[in-house]
């Protein structure tokens, strides 16, 4: 059985990542894509599924043991875990290094003190856990074919196979250091090189420093900051700067249900934010290639602008279910591809013009396709912003005029207001700024409910939604503003948890609500930080801070975030980690630093 999702640690090498659990089992690891077939799928399945466990040996009709300490190495996505046994002390350190040729996964294991039996369980099932691959011998190394994938797995320790399971059986004393690494190389191609591990941990290390150098945040919530930024750049497809959510598919949102999706690919909306907060602590290289990646995605199609597409901007990302899984605890179905990739969400073209104008501010070298791309997004939602929509939150129930949807149509009118009146680009401006105003019009006409003093999910709805948490925060109304302030605290009222997190809207149980789905979910932690952010921007930055912090105590012991927190069960839910937890976290510790907000 899987670990709690929580008990997972990322590693990865901008291109794929793979998820380690505290007993020092790789459950989940996609080759070479984060979108490719996973050769362990365990996580979301059996050990039948595909894992590779290396740890201390033990009983065989006992659990594995957990690490007794783990981190990762400063401010890198190295990890660290060490193991106290009754023999002695073992530390395993596991990675990914930035790829210059065939994708690894390193694991080195290091004697502390004593002797330490150990043993490495390696069984590779392509397909998520559907194929059986052919393992044999080849000029002293070991590898695993089936189809189009070969994967070689190199190490020093003497290995033997047993029921379709490749073992190691060694042991470790103080100063011994023995490595196992895992390369994928197209089956039809010559074998990747022989790994060097001690010196791909030394780049690795050294790419890593490098890297966090760039950061421009020096307030008191630093560590957080950079542990997510960590995570945003590993969730980055480096060939092409396309954007991940997760790096996992059907983890679910409720324990046991069907809200189950494949977060694998590049949401416009989730890319978009993330680019703003690279921006705003330091990272133009990552915000260019962004752009540019979108560029290339949008192409001369912007009338068709995809909610998602694929990291290198594939299009079609068909949803298909894979019966043979019986999914993360019996969540099932397990999917892949995402069926939502050609849902109308009008919110995307104001993410999107967002993510271009703070570009623009804060000097990123002019593309004139881009200011292009701008003014024809505006030109299709001068004819399509008072359609129904299915919203940000994707629903798969009927159309509706969302609140969210309307106000993110209104920004993306103003910041190519902006952009003209800044003479970078040439349009309308008169029109443009009657239909800037038609919007605003409409959505404090029919958005707004006068009697409970807070605008409602969609026009003639009653249904509160945390989404309109970002009101002030796009500026569409000024935080002072009566209408926000009720909203704010309509929300708090209707939306909130016991323990003080906000769910996205109300859900209905074992019947369909509003998103088209049976069953509930947790508090959904962007719409948490989304909060905090609101009750600073009114004043209540005590208030702000008290929540900001009891959020990032959520978080795992190494800084990772899923995408919700079932206050039930007391454990994070959703696909892990989660973009649209980390970079909220970052926009708030900013919020918070600037106003002075921040204990000790």
């Amino acid at each position: 059985m899987a670990g709690r999702i929580e008990d997972y640690a990322l590693i990865g090498d901008m291109q794929t990542a793979a998820l380690v659990c505290r007993d020092g089992t790789v459950d989940w690891l996609c080759l070479p894509r984060f979108d490719s077939h996973a050769i362990f799928a365990g996580l979301l399945g059996t050990e039948d599924h595909g894992f590779w466990r290396l740890g201390p040996a033990h009983a065989s009709d006992t659990p594995p043991p957990a690490a007794a300490r783990r981190t990762y190495r400063g401010d890198s996505l190295i990890l660290e875990s060490e193991w106290d046994t009754p023999r002695g002390t073992v530390r395993i350190t596991d990675f990914m290094p930035p790829r210059d040729g065939a994708p690894q996964l390193i694991r080195i294991v290091e004697g502390v003190t004593g002797r330490v039996p150990m043993r490495s369980t390696l069984r590779m099932r392509f397909s998520y856990g559907r194929v059986v691959p052919w393992v044999h011998k080849h000029e002293g190394r070991t590898v695993a074919v089936a189809g189009p994938d070969s994967v070689w797995f190199d190490t020093t320790a003497e290995t033997y196979g047993k029921s379709l399971t490749t073992y190691a059986d060694f042991t470790v004393a103080p100063g011994d250091r023995i490595a196992f690494t895992i390369s994928w190389e197209p089956s039809h191609k010559q074998p990747p090189a022989l790994p060097e591990p001690e010196q791909s941990l030394e780049a690795t290390e050294e790419f890593w420093r490098e890297w966090v150098e760039h950061c421009t945040y020096h307030g008191p919530y630093r560590e957080a900051v950079i542990r997510s930024l960590i995570t945003l750049k590993a969730l980055t497809y480096a060939p092409t700067g396309g954007i991940v959510a997760a790096p996992t598919t059907s983890l679910p949102e409720d324990i046991g249900g069907v809200r189950n999706w494949d977060y694998r690919y590049t949401w416009l909306r989730d890319a978009a934010i993330t680019l703003s907060s690279l921006l705003r602590t330091g990272y133009r290289e990552e915000a260019r290639a962004w752009r540019e990646w979108l560029l290339r995605a949008v192409a001369g199609d912007p009338e068709n602008l995809q909610i998602m597409y694929g990291i290198a901007g594939e299009r079609e990302l068909g949803e298909a279910e894979l019966d043979w899984l019986p999914g993360y605890e019996n969540s099932a179905p397990v999917r892949v591809g995402n069926g939502a990739a050609h849902q109308l969400q009008l919110d995307v073209y104001g993410e999107v013009t967002e993510a271009l104008h703070l570009g623009h501010m804060t000097g990123l070298a002019r593309n004139d396709y881009a200011s292009l791309l701008q003014l024809k997004l505006i030109r299709y939602l001068e004819k399509h912003w008072d359609t129904p929509d299915e919203g940000i939150w994707e629903v798969r129930g009927p159309r509706r005029h969302f609140v969210h949807s309307k106000v993110m149509a209104w920004v993306a009118v103003d910041r190519t207001i902006k952009l003209i009146e800044s003479g970078d680009a040439d349009g309308p401006l008169e029109r443009w700024r009657e239909l800037r105003d038609d919007i605003h019009r409409d959505v404090c006409e029919k958005g707004y409910d006068k009697e409970r003093n807070t605008f409602t999910q969609s026009y003639g709805s009653k249904e509160l939604d945390a989404s309109l948490l970002l009101i002030p925060q796009m500026g569409f109304l000024p935080p002072d503003d009566k209408r926000v302030i009720g909203t704010i605290e309509a929300i708090q009222r209707e939306l909130s948890t016991p323990d003080g997190f906000i769910l996205r809207y109300p859900t209905s149980g074992d019947n369909e609500g509003v998103d088209g789905l049976p069953g509930d979910e947790g508090a959904f932690l962007a719409c948490s930080f989304w909060m905090a952010d609101d009750l600073a921007m009114i004043g209540r930055v005590d208030e702000a801070r008290k929540l900001f912090e009891k959020l990032l105590s959520l978080r795992n012991d190494l800084g990772l975030l899923a995408e919700e927190w079932d206050p039930r069960l007391k454990r994070q839910v959703g696909n892990f980690p989660q973009a649209f937890s980390h970079v909220p976290l970052i926009d708030t510790a900013l919020r918070l630093t600037a106003s002075g907000a921040y204990g000790g």
